[in-house]
C-alpha cells in the first residue's frame, strides 16, 4: 500500500509479505541495536552510581583522623603494657573530649589550648561477639598517671591524681597507659569523640528517647524539658549527659549512670530501626560519626570500622551492658573517687579473661559478690552482678 507520493505507509518493523527473510533480518538488526543502546545506558547509570558510591566512601574514609602520635608513644612502652589473654576479644577505650577546639565546639566555652576526658569508657567485646560490656571510669578517679610525652615535646612527671589529667597532659597514649596500669587490661583500640560529633550522631538518628521522672529547667545545660518520655535532639542530649548540678544528686556517679542509660537507648534505637542496614539512614550517621572521630591507626579507615560494627550488629540488646566501675568517695577528698576493692579487681579480672559479668538496675551487695571472679574457667561459675543497665532496658519501666 502506498500514499499519494508513492511511499509505502507500512510499519517499517512489520515484515513485508513475500519478503520475510529480508524483513526479519532488518527487525533483528534493529532489535540488537536497541538492546545494545539500552545496555550501554544501563552501564552508564551503574558507573555513575558506583562513582557516587566511591566518592561517598572516600569522603567518609577521609573524615577519620588517625592518632599516629599515640601509636608511636605506645610503641615505646610496649614492654610495660599488659598482654592480651583471649584471642578475638577486644578492649576499646572510648574517650569523650571536652576540647573547645573546632567551630562546632566553641559554643561550649573558650579554647584554652587544653582538653580533658569528660568521659572515659572501657568497652569490652567478647571473643564470640555475643556480648559487650561498657564500663564507665570516673574522670575524678584517683589513679597513678605515668610520665608522659607532652604535645610540646617535654615530659610530665609521674603523679597520683585524677584520671582525666592523663588525657590533658599526654593525650590518648597517656590515658591508655594510665587505664592499662589501673586495670591490667590490654587496650586494643581507642576512639576519641568531641561534643559536636556526639550531637550530630544523635541528630543523624532523629533523636533519642529518654524518660524523665520530673521536669528539667537548667539554664547552664540549656535544658527545659517536661517529665515523662521525651525525644532529645543532639543539643538537648549533650546537655542531658553532661549536666551534673541540676540532675540527680549532683554526683559524677549519677551523671555516668545517666550517660549509660542514654547510650543504651541510642544503641537500642539504631538496632531496632535497622539503621545499620538502611543506606539512606546509615550514611548521615556514618558522616557524623567519622567527622568527629580520632582513632588509633588500626581503626582509622571505614573498612576497619565496618569490621568492628559488623561484629556488634549481631549482639542482642539485652547483652549490651553499661555499668560503672565499683567506686566510692576518696578518703581524703569527698569530691574525688577511689576504687572499691576487691570488687573493682574482680570486674577487671573478668574482663581480662573474657568471663561474663551481669548488670542489674536494682543493685544489692549480695548479688554483686556472687561471682568469685578471676577464674579463667568461668563456665561453671555464675557471673558477678554490678549495678548498671542494658540497651534493652526501658528507663520508664
Amino acid at each position: 500500500m502506498t500514499d499519494a507520493a508513492g511511499t509505502s505507509s507500512r510499519d517499517p518493523l512489520r515484515p513485508v509479505p513475500g519478503a520475510s527473510a529480508t524483513g526479519d533480518g532488518l527487525i533483528r538488526r534493529r532489535r540488537r541495536r536497541w538492546v545494545r543502546w539500552t545496555a550501554l545506558g544501563a552501564g552508564l547509570l551503574l558507573v555513575a552510581a558506583a562513582g557516587g558510591g566511591w566518592a561517598a566512601y572516600e569522603k567518609l574514609n577521609g573524615n577519620i583522623t588517625a592518632d599516629e602520635a599515640a601509636a608511636a608513644e605506645l610503641a615505646q612502652y610496649e614492654r610495660e603494657r599488659p598482654t592480651a589473654l583471649v584471642r578475638g576479644a577486644q578492649n576499646i577505650l572510648l574517650i569523650g573530649s571536652d576540647s573547645r577546639a573546632g567551630s562546632g565546639n566553641r559554643a561550649y566555652g573558650r579554647d584554652q589550648g587544653t582538653q580533658r576526658s569528660d568521659t572515659a569508657i572501657l568497652l569490652h567485646l567478647a571473643a564470640d561477639r555475643r556480648s559487650a560490656t561498657a564500663v564507665s571510669l570516673p574522670r575524678d578517679l584517683m589513679v597513678d598517671v605515668p610520665s608522659c610525652h607532652r604535645p610540646d615535646g617535654s615530659r610530665s612527671a609521674p603523679a597520683f591524681t585524677m584520671l582525666n589529667y592523663a588525657f590533658e597532659v599526654g593525650g590518648s597514649a597517656c590515658a591508655i597507659r594510665t587505664v592499662e596500669k589501673l586495670t591490667n587490661i590490654r587496650i586494643d583500640h581507642h576512639v576519641v569523640v568531641d561534643f559536636n560529633g556526639f550531637k550530630e550522631m544523635v541528630d543523624a538518628v532523629d533523636g533519642v528517647q529518654v524518660c524523665l521522672k520530673k521536669p528539667i529547667d537548667d539554664k547552664a545545660a540549656k535544658l527545659r524539658l517536661p517529665a515523662g518520655r521525651v525525644t532529645l535532639d543532639g543539643e538537648q542530649a549533650l546537655g542531658y549527659v553532661r549536666a551534673r548540678k541540676s540532675l540527680g544528686d549532683g554526683s559524677d556517679t549519677d551523671r555516668m549512670e545517666r550517660q549509660q542509660q542514654f547510650l543504651g537507648a541510642l544503641v537500642n534505637k539504631v538496632q531496632s530501626e535497622d539503621v545499620l542496614l538502611n543506606p539512606v539512614r546509615l550514611y548521615p550517621l556514618l558522616d557524623a560519626a567519622t567527622s568527629s572521630l580520632t582513632t588509633d591507626p588500626g581503626l582509622a579507615s571505614l573498612g576497619d570500622l565496618y569490621q568492628l560494627v559488623r561484629g556488634l550488629r549481631g549482639i542482642p540488646t539485652e547483652h549490651m551492658q553499661f555499668l560503672t566501675v565499683p567506686r566510692k568517695s576518696y578518703a581524703y577528698n569527698a569530691n574525688r573517687d577511689q576504687l572499691v576493692e576487691p570488687d573493682a579487681g574482680r570486674l577487671f579480672e573478668r574482663l581480662r579473661t573474657d568471663a561474663p559479668v551481669a548488670t542489674a538496675r536494682e543493685f544489692s551487695p549480695e548479688s554483686h559478690d556472687s561471682g568469685g571472679g578471676g577464674d579463667p574457667s568461668h563456665s561453671a561459675s555464675p557471673a558477678p552482678t554490678f549495678r548498671g543497665n542494658t540497651a534493652a532496658d526501658d528507663a520508664c519501666g
